[in-house]
């Protein structure tokens, strides 16, 4: 028996970090997961295990070589943003994966703005919203001023795509699609690196710009719905952020719109694509512990809940507290609670959303990821948008689909399927 044709893609998400086997018609013939734990970096704060995580990515292609069933023809990469590891002249880090919620120093900042000019004008140029770490290219500024005998032995910075494929090739390359995620480094105008990048001389740490060697995981996963749809449309990519991303939308990018979480992306083709973001994911787990601890359900109770359009929600009612934590105590049960904690994410979604329906022609708007799974958000979000047909997009693993297309010719001799993406219409009926 022949061994299968398929292509080995690394999904690398914040929580899960899976691989896939994809054979010639896009089908997983082989998938596995892995959750690390995080540890400390040298401040006590919470990062990455980048060695642990290297261990698996190389042991598991080791494995899957191994194996007589498969024939990897192409290997490739699809990980979240604001991901840099520092790599010195031995090709080693020399620091921890940082985790980009560590809070910024705002005196880190205010120097950067004394040097650079004010966050505002910055955010315009580069198409990013101040987010402190968020904004790798801000970490790199940071790693400079408060850690230079640290920083003095960089001799490379590679997002995560990129050191993924290096660990496995042993080629330095930088890629678009994650230089243009919130990383304040690309000038969006003049389609380089901001001349405050080239001041503090970071370019010559960057390696050349190439195709292919991996891609920021929220362009990758876009890539399935511009495959497979010519008429303009939003996705909503859900997770631990949900994200508006709108191909269609040439708008320039405003300050009004960047104050609301607005920003631009990079497409694998070097086009910017407008999105907005939440960070509805990690909202919604925090308020999942309230709501279990209050009810005594356990963890995955929320997952039996149905829609219930006998549940009213009233607009007015203020159940977060203080300290914006969720009061589960005002509500008589489970499920009118947690139609109340999604009916709050989904307004919220609708004012994200519209920011990247303005200035378009948008008619339809798809929903993939976990948020697509759950009809509750469903059926809300297309009360919401009465005016629009709302789908849930079933397909498997978007961003991993996204990497294999994006190479499909290295690795394909098929054509691309045109099934790739199922839909269920959500009516405003419901």
């Amino acid at each position: 028996m022949h061994p299968i044709p398929v292509i080995l893609i690394f999904d690398i998400g914040k929580t899960n970090k899976k691989l896939f086997l994809f054979d010639e018609d896009y089908q997983v013939v082989q998938e596995s997961s892995i959750k690390i734990a995080e540890i400390k970096d040298e401040d006590g704060a919470d990062c990455e295990d980048l060695d642990a995580l290297t261990q698996w990515v190389l042991s598991s292609i080791t494995a899957l070589k191994q194996n007589n069933a498969f024939d990897i023809k192409h290997i490739h990469y699809s990980a979240y943003g604001a991901s840099f590891i520092y790599i010195d002249d031995q090709g080693k880090p020399i620091a921890p994966l940082y985790n980009y919620l560590k809070p910024y120093k705002e005196t880190t900042k205010k120097q950067f703005e004394q040097n650079h000019g004010s966050m505002e004008e910055m955010s315009l140029a580069t198409a990013s919203p101040y987010l402190g770490n968020l904004n790798v290219g801000l970490q790199l500024y940071r790693l400079k001023v408060e850690q230079p005998e640290k920083f003095n032995k960089i001799k490379w910075a590679l997002h995560l795509p990129q050191y993924l494929h290096y660990i496995v090739t042993g080629e330095l390359a930088a890629d678009i699609t994650s230089i243009g995620c919130h990383t304040m480094l690309w000038n969006f105008t003049q389609n380089n690196y901001h001349h405050w990048v080239l001041k503090e001389g970071f370019d010559k740490l960057f390696p050349t710009i190439q195709e292919q060697v991996g891609l920021h995981d929220s362009s990758s996963a876009l890539i399935p719905y511009l495959s497979s749809f010519t008429e303009p449309f939003v996705l909503i990519s859900t997770g631990t952020w949900c994200i508006s991303l709108n191909p269609f939308n040439d708008s320039v990018l405003t300050i009004q719109e960047l104050n609301q979480d607005a920003l631009c992306y990079l497409s694998y083709s070097g086009k910017p694509i407008k999105a907005a973001r939440l960070f509805s994911g990690k909202e919604h787990e925090q308020a999942l512990l309230s709501l279990n601890k209050h009810f005594n359900t356990p963890l995955d109770y929320y997952t039996s809940v149905k829609y219930n359009s006998n549940i009213k929600i009233d607009e007015t009612v203020q159940f977060y507290n203080a300290i914006n934590e969720f009061e589960a105590s005002h509500f008589i049960d489970f499920e009118t609670a947690y139609h109340y904690l999604i009916a709050s994410l989904v307004q919220k979604q609708v004012i994200s959303t519209n920011l990247m329906i303005a200035n378009s022609n948008v008619k339809r708007i798809f929903v993939d990821g976990g948020f697509s799974n759950n009809e509750i958000f469903m059926n809300l979000l297309a009360k919401g948008y009465n005016q629009y047909e709302v789908f849930a997009a079933a397909i498997p693993q978007a961003s991993a689909i996204g990497a294999a297309l994006a190479v499909h010719e290295k690795w394909n001799s098929k054509s691309i399927p045109n099934n790739l993406i199922s839909l269920q219409y959500y009516s405003t009926k419901n």
